[in-house]
């Protein structure tokens, strides 16, 4: 990890921002550095190239906003930031990466990311993300708060129990309640709570779309 000083004239009424770049990547670290070099705001202080460089040059410089990469040696980039997080809660981490799954993106949230950019990103938006990150918002990358927003709308996991995967089952065979009771050996009343149950949990109101939906959803084999 090496420590960058170097003076910053500040126009009048902007806040001077000290902050980190940790990329594994040489050039690539190099770039960053250089995209932001000319920012009057913006005071790069340090680099590092791993996780761990990262947590201990935050430690020693506890710069405003911390810029760093996902995959990285010796500690990652999901870690590096849970560390910071917990230690050094003035430091914000943003995140600049490559990578743009939803395991990524969830980790790094979960453990702590005021914000989640892609290197794609131009330099007016890095910079006014960082300034953002700074003030503690949020920010997001638009494919980022894309699959974000996209993942919240998806039905949440169901899970049937056995029972209620038999009672479907033999709704999806044309039985009525008390064939249905007569093939589990349970009774007519128990049929109907087993029934109650799936609509509930399948958002449903009657028998054929909570057959329609398990199908869909993969919670009955037709096969």
């Amino acid at each position: 990890m090496t420590a960058v000083p170097g003076p910053v004239t500040v126009p009048e009424g902007k806040l001077k921002l000290r902050i980190i770049v940790v990329d594994d990547h040489t050039v690539m670290r190099a770039g960053v550095i250089a995209l932001l070099a000319d920012e009057p705001t913006i005071d790069i202080v340090g680099e590092a190239g791993d996780g761990r460089a990262a947590v201990e040059l935050v430690a020693r410089l506890e710069p405003d906003v911390a810029l760093i990469d996902l995959r990285m040696p010796v500690l990652d980039g999901t870690s590096a930031t849970a560390e910071i997080v917990a230690g050094h809660p003035r430091t914000r981490v943003l995140i600049l990466t490559t990578y743009d799954t939803d395991e990524e993106i969830e980790r790094a949230v979960e453990a702590g990311a005021i914000g989640y950019l892609l290197k794609d990103t131009t330099r007016e938006q890095l910079v006014d993300a960082i300034h953002s990150a700074s003030r503690g918002e949020t920010v997001l990358a638009p494919r980022v708060a894309a699959r974000l927003v996209a993942r919240m709308r998806r039905p949440a996991p169901v899970a049937l129990t056995k029972r209620e995967v038999d009672v479907l089952s033999a709704v999806a065979d044309g039985l009525s309640n008390v064939e249905i009771g007569r093939r589990l050996v349970i009774a007519e009343a128990t049929v109907k709570t087993h029934l109650l149950r799936v609509f509930a949990k399948l958002d449903v109101s009657d028998r054929t779309h909570a057959v329609v939906t398990a199908l869909e959803r993969g919670l009955l084999d037709r096969r």
